[in-house]
């Protein structure tokens, strides 16, 4: 449930809807579908390191023993910094949401109250992070269960709605609108949609039997990602067609695409049942942000990557330091957004935007990596928790993927007349910081790659020594 609330969102409740219109149907269906390919390539790579070694670590520790030191350093500060500015986003999201229904009440009481309310659930126990995460996502699945069932009935006209067969595939130049360029963009943008089934990772390391749990999680997780937003993107076109303007709004929960479909179907609370849903799934990436950006601090901690007194965990094992810390920032972050028109803010954001693409490019190269190393050492394959299907493919395929995703990123900033230099830096600037940090940590630690023979394989984390 977590990896699968993780990958349900505001990418799927706000911007799938601009997909469509971006692309057409066809053009959103195909982007959505080779990037669920892709991640799940990089999930299945991921399953196998978490149940080999679960640790709160995962990929920054991963890499430090298949790869190199530096690397893992780099990696383990790149993620951390993703989610801590993850935290300042989504505050300043669910003050938006709530101003849907409180128009005029002052935006610092809802960042403070909702921050307050993560921090609390991720300071007692961990097990008030994993309920709370499981009932955020229950309530975002129900709500897309909720829909395809309705949309369904829509289309066998079970329901009222005005549909009419495939008409909505073959309207204007449907399915395919603005041809390759346009079906690329949407690519890239359905990258960020999917971005969070990586926690999974994470909470191995404090997850109950995870070489049971993980390996059955990830043998679902995609199916049922990709069968959401693949049904739900093609319910949407079915019901709505990619010429209604509506769908090309992003910001505003009155157009998201699932609300237009439910007032259709004749509900007309839709508006405020989703901002509701829509505000859960924030909360939600608040939560999980928070949880997975402590634990990688602490991680960094107990290896001497991070200030020592991050390591300390409470009677109840929550790293309560690394916790407050992470706190402190996203809430610096979220107050940078109120001075100077938020220009320090939207550059905190954009140095933030490749490195969910960078942690998954280092999940493909530790898990390529870790099975040679395996097979280098003598070790058997049945003898793994859990394999992941198709290596080296997988992992080489999802690195290339990503690389392409990566490279991609600003292509719309040379596709005008003029090139929108601004929007280039925007897009680009968490490449050159992370690969100072990795340079910088490899000069420091005299880092070179590991052989393979010589890779850590001891199944133990690093957190134990």
């Amino acid at each position: 449930m977590i990896a699968l609330g993780g990958a349900i969102g505001t990418g799927l409740f706000l911007a799938s809807g601009n997909a469509i219109y971006s692309a057409g149907p066809g053009g959103a269906l195909l982007a959505y579908g080779l990037t669920g390919i892709m991640v799940y390539f990089l999930m299945t790579s991921l399953g196998e390191l978490a149940t080999y070694m679960p640790t709160s670590g995962s990929f920054s520790t991963y890499a430090t023993r298949f790869v190199e030191p530096a690397f893992g350093f780099a990696l383990g500060w790149n993620y951390w910094y993703n989610w801590a500015i993850t935290i300042a986003s989504e505050l300043s999201a669910a003050t938006l949401i709530m101003k849907f229904w409180f128009p005029h009440s002052p935006s610092m009481l809802w960042s403070g109250l909702f921050l307050l309310i993560i921090f609390l659930l991720n300071a007692l126990t961990v097990k008030g992070y994993g309920e709370s995460e499981y009932w955020f996502a229950f309530i975002k699945v129900a709500t897309v269960i909720v829909f395809i069932v309705l949309g369904l009935l829509m289309i066998f006209r079970v329901l009222g709605g005005g549909v009419s067969g495939f008409s909505n595939f073959n309207v204007g130049d449907a399915p395919f609108h603005g041809g390759f360029l346009a079906a690329f963009g949407v690519f890239l943008a359905a990258g960020y949609s999917f971005q969070g089934t990586e926690l999974l990772g994470v909470s191995a390391g404090e997850s109950e039997h995870p070489e049971k749990n993980v390996p059955k999680a990830m043998n679902t997780i995609f199916w049922r990602i990709l069968l959401f937003y693949i049904l739900a993107i093609f319910i949407i076109a079915m019901i709505i067609p990619y010429t209604n303007h509506n769908l090309s709004a992003t910001d505003s929960v009155m157009v998201s695409p699932f609300t237009l479909v439910f007032q259709r179907a004749g509900l007309a609370v839709a508006a405020s049942v989703m901002n509701a849903v829509i505000l859960t799934a924030v909360l939600s990436a608040g939560n999980s942000g928070l949880y997975a950006s402590t634990r990688m601090l602490y991680a960094l901690a107990k290896k001497g990557k991070a200030p020592r007194f991050l390591g300390y965990v409470t009677k109840h094992g929550i790293p309560i330091w690394s916790l407050v810390v992470t706190a402190a920032f996203g809430l610096l972050a979220f107050l940078a957004s109120g001075f100077g028109d938020g220009i320090v803010y939207s550059w905190l954001l954009s140095a933030s935007g490749m490195c969910g693409f960078i942690a998954w490019l280092g999940i493909a190269v530790s898990h390529y990596r870790f099975r040679r190393a395996y097979i280098a050492q003598g070790g058997k394959l049945s003898e793994l928790p859990c394999r992941a299907r198709w290596f080296p493919f997988g992992p080489l395929f999802a690195f290339a993927v990503c690389m392409v995703v990566v490279i991609g990123q600003s292509f719309g900033a040379f596709s005008g007349g003029q090139i929108d230099w601004g929007g280039i830096i925007a897009a680009y600037i968490g490449i050159p910081i992370f690969l100072a940090v990795w340079l910088i940590a490899k000069w420091k630690m005299k880092a070179k790659l590991i052989p393979l023979d010589q890779c850590d394989l001891s199944r133990h984390s690093d957190q134990q020594d």
